[in-house]
């Protein structure tokens, strides 16, 4: 099939598995008000939309992210993109190694515009049934960008602590860089398990905490751009990121010979932008981005007013609480990977 056809097949996709799951037995009418598992929601340009209220904390969040994923010119670049892929296939299994058939239905929660869904489950895509939720109008990002993509794609537009779904829904949650956005990691992970299958997974990915200067100057940062509108907060980011680049186009190494263990600084040979990176603030750097394509890293760690930072242990124990074998696992400097399994 020619990529023009598959495209025009791809713009009006069949969505009544997704309303199955729903237990809602039509598409709805637009602007079509619906109470679902108790919750009241309105379908609005082709996506079901939550209508309850958010925390301030969680509708900055929202605000917040909604704007980043409209600048789709800042992350759809083949280098931004395929940063991405590699960076989800250097910490979970290949896709293709997951236990997926035809009948698999995947949850992206907290699926943003669908980036890191999209780059990690595009070998699949075609053989399953994607779910992307999101709390914020970057929804509307994933389903058009989903326009071309094969197989089959649904959205909602909800908190992830109440999501309409019936238990025991989904063969795979997929939650990458989404649920220590909350107001609540630990609430949030244990508000989305019930929804796993018997012998499903349970991927995730949420930041780790840093050394005491890198915690420091990210809630000073933060507390100072919270407040702000994004466009104007996304201005103020410029500057720290341009930075990041000089540094980065220096490309100078420092030995530090003996380790700091006050800062929680390693001994060893480091680039002196990974050094400011990893130990001061966060300024990404990589000579394959443009500017922009930076500043949306960096506005993504730095902009949210919920940005929670865990330690392995504390995973660890959610999902020991749920019940769930941890079957893989990649701790870094930037965060926690964790992929667990329900029992059969």
């Amino acid at each position: 099939m020619s990529q023009t056809a598959l495209k025009a097949s791809n713009t009006d996709k069949d969505e009544s598995w997704f309303y199955d799951l729903l237990n809602i037995k039509s598409q709805p009418q637009n602007d079509e008000a619906l109470a679902i598992n108790n919750q009241n929601f309105i379908f609005k340009d082709s996506i079901l939309r939550a209508q309850e209220l958010l925390s301030d904390t969680q509708k900055q969040t929202e605000e917040t992210f909604g704007f980043k994923w409209k600048k789709r010119e800042t992350f759809e670049s083949d280098a931004s993109l395929k940063r991405m892929t590699e960076w989800l296939n250097e910490r979970y299994t290949p896709v293709e190694a997951l236990p997926l058939n035809p009948n698999s239905v995947v949850l992206d929660a907290g699926c943003g515009a669908g980036m890191s869904g999209y780059c990690y489950f595009k070998p699949v895509l075609q053989d399953i049934q994607y779910v992307g939720a999101d709390i914020s109008e970057a929804i509307d990002v994933a389903k058009d960008r989903a326009k071309d993509l094969e197989g089959q794609q649904a959205f909602i537009q909800s908190d992830l602590n109440t999501l309409p779904f019936e238990g025991e829904s989904f063969d795979i949650i997929f939650s990458e860089g989404v649920l220590h956005h909350t107001d609540n990691t630990e609430k949030a992970f244990k508000s989305l398990a019930p929804f796993l299958k018997p012998g499903g997974l349970y991927m995730i990915y949420v930041y780790r905490k840093k050394g005491p200067v890198r915690e420091y100057t990210d809630d000073y940062i933060r507390e100072k751009l919270q407040d702000l509108p994004p466009q104007e907060a996304w201005d103020k980011m410029m500057p720290l990121t341009k930075l990041g680049q000089t540094l980065g186009e220096l490309d100078i190494e420092i030995d530090i010979e003996e380790g700091i263990d006050l800062l929680d600084i390693p001994a060893g040979k480091i680039n002196l932008q990974r050094f400011f990176y990893w130990h001061v603030m966060k300024m990404f750097y990589r000579d394959d981005l443009n500017l922009d394509e930076m500043n949306h890293i960096n506005f993504d760690w730095y902009t949210p007013a919920n940005a929670h930072r865990h330690t392995l242990e504390e995973v660890q124990k959610w999902y020991n609480d749920c019940g769930l074998k941890i079957i893989h696992q990649n701790e870094q400097e930037a965060g926690i990977t964790i992929i667990g399994q329900k029992a059969s």
